[in-house]
């Protein structure tokens, strides 16, 4: 019995151990199976092409005067005037607070003022004659003036209370209606001035050189493709955005319909029409600090450092880094690895 089971035993001990040589005998004809797979990729040949220089900024169309009309006091309105859409003159009154009080106390203050000017040229005549001394005329004299300046500060008051056109413009949408209790806080329209229109656009700052104080520049208004106009910039802010890196530019639009709030795009000329490398901008791969592409080098892949210029839609200037003649890959540039091989599926045109 104990012979069979040491029989049995050694048995399965040497099965294990040609299973264990035929496992290792194996591995190297399954490491020569896996041959490594080159990336797919389409490239593009780097050549210099002719790019305009003209450089594209976003703005919005803003109305050459624009205001939120308030009232300067609390109260209700008695008198509503806003035609909404028409044009009104500066000056035109568009509303009235109740005052009704101010009034009372207007006509109050009068009839003081007309009993005190009255004593005073009575005892203007006695003090001629020596008739009273100097400081009860002085008093009354004294009277008459402060009545005058109470009947004045009642006039600015009820003043106050009357809402004028700042300048002439059109009306926006009323908001109240007559009747309604109002604060200094409450909108009751808009007024605009759209005979002249301006456009406040945003540039980069490595171009804040190029535009100064009567530099002509193109705005295309959204929805008119075809059409651009000509605008003259008449002012720009002092300082940089410092969050953006952006400045703040305004121009005044000649011979432009379009609404104020209208998206717009600027164009301006950032020098003459040069050559230079364009590359579609879905092959640069950005980095932390720099910017990269891969290029196709005797059937492998190859990352290069680049500088680039002026961006356009679709494409952008390589400005270093890369040289006329070289492939660029543009598809498949998540595959390829830095010194692999790699496999050119096709070349498409610029």
């Amino acid at each position: 019995m104990n012979q069979k089971n040491t029989l049995s035993m050694v048995s399965v001990g040497a099965s294990i151990c040609l299973a264990l040589a035929s496992c290792h005998s194996k591995k190297p004809q399954d490491t020569n199976k896996k041959e490594e797979q080159p990336a797919i990729v389409d490239v593009v040949i780097a050549k210099k092409q002719s790019i305009s220089s003209d450089v594209e900024a976003n703005g919005s169309i803003v109305a050459n005067e624009f205001v939120e009309l308030h009232t300067e006091v609390s109260g209700r309105i008695t008198y509503l005037n806003i035609a909404e859409g028409t044009t009104v003159n500066q000056g035109t009154v568009l509303a009235r607070i109740n005052d009704a009080d101010l009034q009372a106390q207007l006509n109050k203050t009068k009839v003081q003022l007309d009993l005190a000017e009255k004593t005073e040229k009575r005892l203007a005549k006695l003090l001629s004659i020596n008739g009273i001394n100097q400081g009860e005329y002085d008093t009354a004299l004294n009277q008459v003036n402060s009545l005058k300046a109470d009947l004045a500060y009642t006039e600015v008051l009820i003043e106050k209370t009357v809402l004028k056109a700042p300048f002439t413009g059109v009306l926006g949408l009323r908001q109240i209606s007559q009747g309604a209790y109002v604060a200094p806080t409450t909108i009751i329209a808009t007024i605009q001035q759209v005979n002249k229109l301006k456009v406040d656009f945003t540039v980069p700052e490595e171009y804040t050189q190029l535009i100064r104080k009567g530099t002509v520049v193109e705005v295309e208004v959204e929805g008119q493709k075809n059409a651009r106009c000509k605008a003259v910039v008449i002012a720009r802010e002092p300082q940089i955005n410092q969050t953006t890196r952006n400045l703040l530019v305004r121009a005044l639009l000649s011979n432009c319909t379009a609404n104020p709030g209208t998206f717009a795009k600027v164009y301006f000329s950032a020098g003459a029409a040069q050559n230079s490398i364009l590359i579609p901008t879905n092959a640069i791969i950005p980095d932390d600090k720099t910017k990269k592409l891969v290029v196709v080098k005797d059937g492998k892949a190859s990352y290069v450092t680049v500088e680039t210029g002026f961006r356009q839609e679709d494409v952008v200037e390589i400005t270093s880094g890369l040289s006329e003649g070289d492939s660029v890959v543009v598809d498949g540039v998540l595959f390829a690895r830095q010194d692999k091989p790699v496999k050119v599926r096709g070349v498409r045109k610029q």
